[in-house]
């Protein structure tokens, strides 16, 4: 009778080492971190800086910093990722094989909203902290998941530094149109800004949505451009915004500010245009090569400081990648993570999930990437978008927030 009831305490310890993996008995040797990574499919560029991004930072912490300190002790971080092309059924599936059959610590998101929501129920269910890096969607941050935690700024503030920034510039200029891609995510962001411009007594004068795909945006701006607009803020992707630039210049739609939100930030949107009809536009992003948040920055912030310098990043991304490739905002915002990861775990002094859950929301911190600070839902309120223009030759100019600017905006925008 004695040894079926030790059997059955076995049976009840494997069990819970299977559901539970070793997070919940203590670090060994190593923390483990677990990605289903978008490494083909259609987040496959994306998904490229994202794991660039994360070698890269914890090739800083286990190199420089000296790995992270638990209960006393130094111990490195290790990386565990699987491709999962882009795709739902990867997402769950994988993050289910790396908690339950590699014992990781913690699991990055996949690229994207959709992805990134998909994966959270799994990680719910096993009571694992997820970090969300390539998920903007406010949408993801109230269906009450407990565990997860926001890196990437929320969507519905991406356009509020852009209203910012010219209601500073130009306190007297009012009417604004909004135009974005019918996505989940672009809406999102309308709605947020529409709410913003309000609130700095903007007048909103034009407010529609495109389809997905769209080829021709002919019929609603010309309809937007009737109603006579100062600034015109929306987008959605890559094609579209090319499409909003090119297709505003050819019906000669002449406003003081265009601000498009994906498109701009990439350097192709000024190959494909010509440079010409870029000029001047400007784009809300996570992060931009350049900014100048550091250090010092945080100490006159009153903040804790962590993570390589952005020239550090820089040379650890390319090392990581193995391509003489300048890091985009995909890359620092999931290295940026590896670095709260690491702060929470110290906070705790322990890989205990409640208690890394906790401590992350409790830090505040700035790194190469900028601020960090999350509400009661994990939803990322810290971290604020800067604004980058294309100005003239083909320079890419930070121009908002003033702390991490390189230079001051064209305004008004040149004419096309």
């Amino acid at each position: 009778m004695k040894s079926r009831s030790c059997m059955a305490v076995a049976g009840f310890v494997v069990t819970l080492a299977f559901l539970f993996p070793m997070y919940a008995f203590g670090a060994k040797d190593k923390v483990v971190i677990g990605h289903p990574a978008c490494l083909s499919g259609k987040y496959a560029k994306a998904g490229e800086q994202a794991v660039g991004g994360i070698k890269a930072c914890i090739d800083w912490v286990n190199n420089v910093h000296g790995g992270v300190t638990v209960d006393g002790k130094k111990v490195p971080l290790d990386y565990k990722y699987y491709d999962c092309e882009s795709k739902k059924e990867g997402v769950t599936s994988f993050i289910e094989r790396l908690i339950t059959v590699n014992k990781v610590n913690v699991v990055f998101s996949a690229y994207s909203s959709g992805l990134t929501l998909a994966g959270a129920p799994v990680a719910e269910r096993y009571g694992m902290v997820y970090m969300d890096h390539g998920g903007a969607s406010d949408r993801i941050f109230q269906q009450g998941f407990k565990y997860i935690v926001q890196t990437i700024g929320p969507g519905s503030k991406y356009h509020e530094g852009t209203l910012d920034m010219i209601h500073h510039i130009d306190p007297k200029v009012k009417k604004v149109a909004l135009a974005y891609e019918d996505s989940e995510f672009a809406r999102m962001t309308m709605g947020g800004a529409e709410k913003h411009a309000k609130a700095l007594g903007f007048e909103v004068v034009f407010k529609r949505t495109y389809p997905k795909g769209v080829t021709d945006l002919t019929p609603l701006l010309s309809d937007l451009k009737t109603k006579k607009p100062d600034i015109v803020i929306g987008g959605g992707h890559y094609e579209d915004g090319q499409l909003f630039t090119r297709q505003m210049s050819d019906l000669g739609i002449q406003v003081k500010a265009l601000s498009l939100v994906a498109s701009v930030t990439l350097p192709s949107y000024y190959e494909a245009l010509g440079g010409r009809l870029a000029e001047g536009v400007m784009g809300p992003s996570h992060w931009e090569y350049g900014v100048t948040y550091s250090a010092a920055g945080a100490k006159k912030e009153g903040l804790d400081w962590i993570g390589p310098s952005q020239d550090e990043f820089v040379a650890l991304f390319k090392k990581a990648v193995g391509k003489d490739m300048i890091p985009e905002y995909h890359a620092a915002e999931a290295g940026a993570q590896v670095l709260a990861y690491v702060k929470a775990v110290e906070m705790a002094d322990s890989i205990g999930q409640d208690k890394v859950r906790a401590a992350l929301g409790k830090l505040k911190f700035m790194s190469f990437y900028g601020g960090w600070d999350v509400d009661d839902t994990g939803m990322q309120i810290g971290h604020s978008m800067i604004d980058m223009q294309w100005q003239e030759d083909g320079k890419r100019v930070i121009v908002w927030p003033p702390e991490a600017a390189t230079g001051k905006p064209i305004y008004p925008k040149p004419a096309f």
